[in-house]
């Protein structure tokens, strides 16, 4: 089994579901997961993780984002976007500064309602599902950040926008909230994801180059299932997600006690006397192998597991 963290290039036509479905016919193995959902018409990066990096998943999806928008004034969908059924036209009447304006209003908190055509799920029904039967519900505001809006071409009635933000924003949202702003209305006509976390565009891999690469590679490998040691180039380690955090190798005579998942003691590792300023650690094995991330508790004097990745 694979285990470790792609950066998927999504291009447009793909759910991030059949992101995750091509990746298990390529790779042939079950044990995959993504990181947060992007529209259908969104491009852009995915990580995604494999086998025991799946525990990755919900650290990925709440890490910031930066994205690159089209924002269209004068035209309101239901869906937020270009591809929704058009409720609503108007004319653009803002100027170029009045536009700038009322964009840089929204950096900073603000509520967000989550959309109707979205997978946020309300009495356990999806709202996508519920918009696409017609009905319409109550949601409540969430507070989202959004760190920077850098206004990159204005081009009446279009605005090219690069938005870097929490987790939990909607893009098309915000695209109409700065429309209805404007007295215009407005939607989203493109999206690009340009980052999560440290993932960057730059980095990202192709469905078809991923597949070419492990066909590559299947056809040296002799014997067995590949490895992460076999697709280097593109899968990351699990590890490779933490390296902000200061890492810890607990001794070999305590090995049995880390592998059964016992609270740390700082004198079991090699390095401990440096470690105390930091509340989370990384922690490897005496054979550099990467087991989980921890936490040191004052109240007990010890180190516990946050999130376990060896098995």
């Amino acid at each position: 089994m694979i285990n470790g963290i792609i950066n998927v290039y999504k291009e447009k036509g793909y759910t991030s579901h059949d992101v995750v479905a091509k990746l298990r016919g390529i790779l042939k193995q079950k044990k995959i997961g993504h990181t947060g959902t992007l529209d259908p018409d969104a491009e852009g990066v995915l990580p995604v993780c494999l086998g025991k990096a799946t525990r990755v998943c919900d650290l990925l999806a709440d890490k910031d984002k930066e994205y690159q928008a089209v924002l269209l004034l004068g035209k309101v969908t239901d869906t937020q976007d270009i591809t929704g059924t058009v409720v609503r036209e108007s004319s653009v009447e803002c100027s170029k500064e009045e536009i700038q304006k009322i964009i840089a209003g929204f950096v900073g908190e603000y509520a967000q309602i989550p959309p109707m055509y979205s997978a946020l799920k309300v009495n356990g029904k999806k709202l996508c599902d519920l918009a696409r039967a017609g009905v319409e519900v109550e949601r409540s505001p969430r507070l989202v950040q959004i760190y920077s809006i850098d206004v990159q071409k204005i081009a009446l009635p279009r605005v090219w926008l690069k938005v870097h933000c929490s987790k939990g924003t909607y893009i098309r949202t915000l695209c109409q909230d700065i429309g209805e702003s404007a007295g215009c209305g407005g939607c989203m006509e493109s999206l690009l994801r340009t980052r999560v976390a440290d993932f960057e565009l730059k980095d990202a891999y192709r469905l078809a180059e991923i597949e070419a690469q492990v066909l590559a590679a299947r056809s040296e490998h002799s014997q067995g299932e590949l490895t992460r040691d076999d697709l280097t180039q593109f899968v990351k380690a699990t590890d490779s997600v933490f390296l902000q955090y200061p890492k810890l190798c607990v001794e070999e005579k305590f090995s049995r006690l880390l592998y059964n998942g016992n609270p740390l003691q700082p004198q079991w590792m090699s390095d401990w006397q440096h470690f105390y300023q930091h509340t989370i650690l990384r922690v490897y094995d005496h054979k550099q192998v990467f087991v989980g991330i921890y936490q040191w508790k004052e109240a007990s004097r010890d180190i516990r597991p946050i999130k376990i990745f060896m098995e």
